[in-house]
């Protein structure tokens, strides 16, 4: 039998997408297009056009247009907006759900737990909606001189630009729209060539609730020539990007020049800790082998890829991610039973393949998995949940961000060693900890050089930081330090006598 995803097409009524410029939709001005084939198949899902420089012209211009009057609106009709929004997607996320499945592969199963939903992303515009009326600054008394007062104000950045991969449209959609909205900016936004049938449907929503022409633009297209002419582009005042590190590098770049503000979201290497006291230690072993394979199958930044665990639990570690692996699914990403998806095209899938060879060279041992997927689903990017034992922490496996449900498994004799093998990464994004001792989970928490570290779980919420150290980005994104993130603060010295300050 033949996998296939044309007939959901159908009934979710795709059309192919254009982009969509001062709240009018239209094709790009020399007709370019994209042709989307689906990752789990290889059938064509339709096609949407690609902005080249001109169109991005036109979307920076309105949206340099829409800022005065967005950046002056009154606080309470922002508010009102951006909570007419989030109900707004509540209502459509079953129909999101399954653009989004004709996008990337995801199965609905996984995009409707909540750190990939709809749901979060609802709750991320109702979070940034409260700070809108929150906006304030300083007033501090003088430090020197005559009579005056100093006082700061928080004011929006102006025209962001809005970079989003593939795997996790919903949240990232409003991690980065949310605050820039609730701050007074204006967007260009560029979602991934592999997930923008979803997208442009969140875009459709915020015309609908009311959103005024220009302040939300879309162009769609691949890194070039869309994503190039858009940071590159002198009318951006900030760039917010979440994908790779090497197009994050080349986006410094390309903003040093002008000096524009940039938050990077660049990946990681997260490792899980699992201490001998651990409470439940084949919990830990199938939460961490879960977040490896479920769903995005290890195409998610903050999937914890290593697993470090005590030489006395090492074996019952093992063998509970063993059998985590086995009961994980494939196949048409509507069938509820299916938990897993496809990596994203083939380009993905020969790198994760070839990462595995590599682990197979450096000898880490093979526990299970390492293929590619056959039968009715060799059409599609599938490979098997894929686990490394005895992994050298200095080895590629260990050490790459591999982007597939590839676990290296790593031994530890101490806390201090555990320390030290998570800390000897570039990256710095996740982490986990897995003890019964309270203090010990403090104290690794504290010493561990990454920005977001579970305890026992590890769950992500629209109102806390994410972000990470090192060469994991720059920046945050959830809460108050993203709503800071799109602004500027300005000081105001304002004299009380005649005199001179």
């Amino acid at each position: 039998m033949t996998l296939t995803v044309q007939p959901r097409r159908e009934e979710l009524g795709l059309k192919d997408g254009l982009l969509y410029v001062d709240g009018r939709w239209r094709a790009a001005h020399d007709g370019s297009t994209w042709t989307h084939r689906h990752p789990a198949t290889g059938e064509t899902v339709g096609g949407f056009a690609v902005a080249g420089a001109p169109d991005v012209e036109d979307a920076v211009t309105a949206a340099r247009r829409a800022f005065d009057a967005w950046s002056r609106e009154r606080a309470g009709a922002r508010v009102k907006l951006l909570h007419r929004y989030a109900e707004l997607l509540r209502t459509h996320a079953d129909e999101l759900r399954g653009l989004q499945a004709l996008d990337n592969g995801v199965p609905l199963s996984f995009g409707g737990i909540y750190a990939t939903s709809v749901d979060m992303a609802a709750d991320a515009f109702d979070h940034h909606a409260g700070w809108v009326d929150k906006a304030g600054g300083q007033t501090l008394p003088p430090y020197q001189g005559g009579d005056h007062i100093a006082m700061t104000f928080r004011e929006p950045v102006g025209v962001v630009a809005a970079i989003l991969p593939w795997n996790a449209p919903f949240v990232l959609f409003a991690q980065k729209l949310a605050p820039a909205l609730a701050a007074g900016c204006t967007v260009v936004l560029k979602p991934s060539e592999y997930a923008t049938f979803c997208v442009l449907r969140m875009v459709d929503l915020l015309a609908e609730a009311g959103l005024p022409d220009g302040v939300v633009n879309v162009v769609t297209g691949p890194g070039d020539p869309t994503g190039e002419a858009l940071i590159a582009h002198p009318g951006v005042d900030k760039i917010s990007f979440t994908g790779s590190r090497e197009v994050g590098r080349r986006i410094v770049q390309a903003s040093a020049g002008m000096l524009q503000r940039v938050s990077l979201e660049l990946g990681g290497k997260s490792p899980a800790i699992v201490f001998e006291d651990a409470e439940d230690v084949g919990l830990a072993a199938m939460t961490t082998m879960g977040a490896v394979t479920m769903g995005l199958s290890g195409q998610a930044c903050v999937a914890h890829t290593r697993a470090l665990v005590h030489r006395t639990v090492y074996d019952e570690f093992l063998d509970a991610a063993q059998g985590m692996a086995g009961m994980i699914t494939y196949g048409d990403p509507f069938d509820p039973s299916v938990l897993a998806g496809p990596l994203i095209n083939e380009r993905q899938l020969d790198r994760v393949l070839g990462h595995i060879s590599r682990g197979r060279e450096e000898r880490a041992r093979l526990v299970i998995g390492g293929e590619r997927l056959a039968g009715e689903l060799c059409a599609g990017n599938f490979v098997a949940p894929t686990i490394f034992a005895d992994a050298d922490n200095a080895s590629t496996i260990a050490q790459e961000e591999i982007f597939g449900p590839v676990l290296a498994v790593v031994p530890f004799a101490d806390e201090e060693e555990a320390v030290r093998l998570a800390n000897d990464t570039e990256y710095g994004l996740g982490a986990g900890v897995y003890t019964g001792n309270a203090k010990r989970a403090f104290r690794v928490a504290r010493a561990l050089r990454a920005g977001l570290v579970g305890v026992n779980g590890f769950q992500l919420e629209p109102h806390v930081p994410f972000g990470g150290y090192k060469q994991s980005g720059l920046g945050r994104e959830g809460g108050l330090a993203a709503f800071e993130a799109y602004t500027e603060l300005k000081t105001v010295l304002l004299p009380l006598t005649d005199e001179l300050m």
